[in-house]
């Protein structure tokens, strides 16, 4: 398109050069046909090389005044020049467009205006200077505000990407924080009640021929632990799935420290005594509060069965305070090894420990847990009871 005009305005102004050919001489006509095809070169380039044409059209501006060629048509390749350099990204070129286009129209009218004037035509001349200076101006301002819009349009678009981003990552977060809270639960609800079903099964296998009763009742124990474990399976998975409320009575609710007594009957019935108690006044507590005690309890005394050797007792201690929960849970056995517990189960083995040290943190909480003194494994917590939960 650029070159289509600059061969419209190089022809348009041949016409006017063959017009007067018959009345200047060869070297002034060639002069002027030099100008008009440097002109012109501008416009078909200016896109291009933005600065190098701007300062060609200088040059030629400068040899018009130098060697008297008078301004003809193709002088208007110098606007054209001047709102290319100043809608660019060059400061220095776009500056020195809007000093030509401020000198320029004034160095031309002194240039080929009349030596003499008629008294009070100073004015006069100042103000054709100002009309002719205008235009440029008026480009170099339509060039930079094109510029000004290009810049504020791609930092909108870069704030756009980068927002796109910021929100891919929240989304990748929350995904880790969703899996890492479905592992949790997976974790606790499997190895509690799998661990009651192994203890449960070994026991029955070995007092099957002895002791009928006893084996048919450690059967009826695994039946209603599978059960438990199912019903919170399935409470878990309707979790999962999204835009499905669960029918009434399909799922059960989630435990809090009102079902600790059940689970630790649950517990005595696979042969772990536990001594549970409870200080201060029980009271309404926020739900994720009452989860993690439950948890922590469930996955504490699942450890106890695990690794607490034979004949090993544990104790609950639940106290209420004013503004936080206290939760120990210990045993006398002989205690988990110490890669289990050291940096939250690095082995890859101690994913209960890492499971409740998350969940303390996710509501404020510390946890201690490590040896006893005296033997056994401890573990305690406090749980911050935020108002307004």
């Amino acid at each position: 398109m650029d070159t289509f005009w600059a061969v419209l305005l190089f022809g348009f102004n041949c016409l006017m050069l063959v017009a007067s050919a018959d009345v200047q001489s060869e070297t002034r006509t060639l002069l002027e046909a030099l100008v008009v095809a440097a002109m012109c070169l501008t416009v078909a380039l200016r896109r291009k090389a933005p600065e190098k044409m701007m300062l060609l059209s200088i040059l030629v501006g400068f040899c018009q005044i130098v060697f008297d060629v008078k301004p003809n048509p193709s002088n208007f390749a110098m606007l054209a020049t001047i709102y290319t350099v100043a809608s660019g990204t060059t400061r220095w070129a776009s500056r020195t467009a809007l000093g030509g286009a401020l000198i320029g129209p004034t160095l031309y009218a002194v240039r080929y205006g009349n030596g003499e004037r008629p008294p009070g035509s100073l004015w006069q001349g100042l103000f054709i200077m100002g009309l002719l200076t205008v235009p440029f101006v008026l480009a170099w301002v339509l060039g930079d505000s094109v510029r000004t819009r290009r810049a504020y349009w791609a930092q909108l678009e870069e704030k756009a990407a980068r927002l796109e981003k910021e929100r891919e990552t929240q989304a990748r977060i929350a995904v880790a924080a969703e899996r890492a809270r479905i592992a949790r639960e997976l974790h606790d609800v499997v190895a509690h009640n799998v661990s009651v079903m192994v203890v449960q099964a070994d026991g029955a296998a070995y007092v099957l021929d002895s002791a009928p009763e006893q084996a048919k009742q450690a059967l009826e124990t695994i039946s209603g632990t599978g059960r438990q474990a199912l019903a919170e399976m399935r409470r878990l998975l309707g979790v999962l799935r999204t835009g499905e409320q669960p029918e009434s009575g399909e799922y059960v609710p989630q435990p809090g420290v009102e079902q600790l007594a059940d689970l630790i009957d649950q517990v005595r019935g696979a042969g772990l005594p536990v001594d549970f108690q409870v200080a201060g006044e029980p009271r309404p507590l926020p739900s994720s509060v009452e989860l993690t005690a439950y948890r922590i309890v469930q996955e504490a005394l699942t450890n106890t069965r695990k690794h607490g050797g034979p004949d090993v007792g544990a104790t609950v201690r639940l106290a209420y305070r004013d503004a936080e929960l206290d939760l120990l849970v210990e045993d006398d056995g002989r205690g988990a090894q110490h890669e289990l517990y050291s940096g939250g189960g690095a082995d890859g083995l101690g994913h209960g420990l890492i499971g409740m040290r998350e969940r303390v943190g996710m509501v404020g909480g510390s946890l201690d847990a490590g040896p006893r003194p005296g033997g056994g494994f401890r573990i305690s917590a406090v749980l911050p009871l935020k108002s307004g939960q």
